[in-house]
């Protein structure tokens, strides 16, 4: 029976958002309300992929933009 992850798509989609909003963010008070809000996001990922049975940590490395352009122009 395959896993129906559309709900962890769904969530992973929301941390994107929300973590772009955080780096646009511009006073104190909304960068500490989208700090609280991307770590709510984060934990509700962690707590569907342990649901899931799915590995907690991404197996692939973090990268900047600027990093991904250049390891994809090599």
């Amino acid at each position: 029976m395959a896993v129906d992850l559309s709900h962890l798509h769904s969530i992973e989609d929301h941390l994107i958002r929300e973590r772009a909003r955080l780096a646009k963010a511009r006073g104190d008070s909304e960068v500490a309300l989208r700090t609280v809000w991307v770590a709510q996001a984060e934990r509700e990922l962690a707590n569907e992929r342990k649901f899931l049975g799915l590995p907690l940590e991404v197996l692939a490395p973090a990268m900047s933009d600027d990093e991904l352009l250049l390891a994809l122009a090599a």
